[in-house]
């Protein structure tokens, strides 16, 4: 992308409404990411490695889940496992963003699947909730992912690099755990994520004593079996909305400009009796 072409997209209403947009949970990303930096080197990886990790991995989740595992000389498998059921979540968000993105070039929705995460997609769905394509959405993405992804690797590398000289009596792994808790709260926006993550808390605890940290493992397998299953009771539950149409004007299409509220607009012309 030239010059030319960045300014512009900077100087984009939706560029600076997507910065905007994730300003508010900054603090919180920046909290995560500084623990997240001084775990990987309390874990044993080294600094280079760790900052490696950092800008290729880019899913904190996924690094503070095998982080223990790795420390332990948990089996490979188990770690790999792990970080791809963590991450299992990316691939339901990308069935969404096709909605929004699948006519853009192969290269470009590469890019937006490494930048991609859950507070930005929280804040694009609740910006952008009909499932349809429109220039400026582009716009938005890149202004919350260029925030969030600079926070992230400015923190994260922050922890890494200061990880020898910042004591453990800080607990910086308790301010953590409230960052990821402040964040996960701006993530509970329906019924099915509320349920889930009251399911996968209740799990994780219930299933603490399983060897190999797999307590994750069962706490993720419950909060998306349950989740899924709240989300169609949901859907079969939603009842459409009619729209009356005056009997001059044609029917809309029914494309996917749906009202907010999650109901399903059909219309129906109306008609006069004598």
């Amino acid at each position: 992308m030239s010059l030319h072409h960045r300014r512009r997209a900077i100087d984009h209403p939706s560029f600076r409404a997507g910065v905007i947009d994730m300003s508010g949970t900054a603090v919180g990303i920046a909290a995560w990411a500084l623990v997240t930096g001084v775990a990987m080197v309390k874990a044993g990886i080294s600094a280079p490695m760790a900052i490696f990790m950092s800008l290729v991995v880019y899913a904190g989740s996924a690094q503070l889940a095998v982080l223990p595992l790795m420390a332990m000389g948990s089996p490979m498998w188990v770690v790999w496992f792990t970080a791809a059921c963590v991450n299992l979540r990316f691939v339901i968000l990308s069935s969404m963003w096709r909605s929004y993105f699948a006519h853009l070039p192969l290269w470009h929705r590469l890019c937006i699947g490494y930048f991609s995460g859950d507070v930005i997609f929280v804040a694009f769905m609740r910006r952008y909730t009909a499932p349809v394509a429109k220039p400026q959405q582009v716009y938005y993405f890149w202004g919350a992912s260029s925030l969030n992804f600079i926070t992230w690797q400015g923190f994260s590398i922050a922890g890494i690099l200061l990880a020898n000289v910042v004591p453990l009596e800080w607990g910086l792994g308790f301010a953590g755990v409230l960052a990821l808790l402040g964040v996960l709260y701006s993530m509970l926006i329906d019924r099915a994520t509320k349920v889930a993550a009251l399911v996968a808390a209740t799990a994780a605890i219930a299933a603490y004593g399983i060897p190999l940290k797999l307590n994750i493992l069962v706490a993720i397998a419950c909060a998306v079996t349950i989740g899924l299953l709240v989300e169609a009771v949901d859907q079969r539950g939603r009842k459409p909305r009619i729209v009356v149409v005056a009997k001059n004007k044609p029917l809309p299409s029914p494309g996917p400009e749906q009202p907010d509220d999650g109901t399903t607009a059909v219309p129906v012309r109306e008609e006069h009796v004598r």
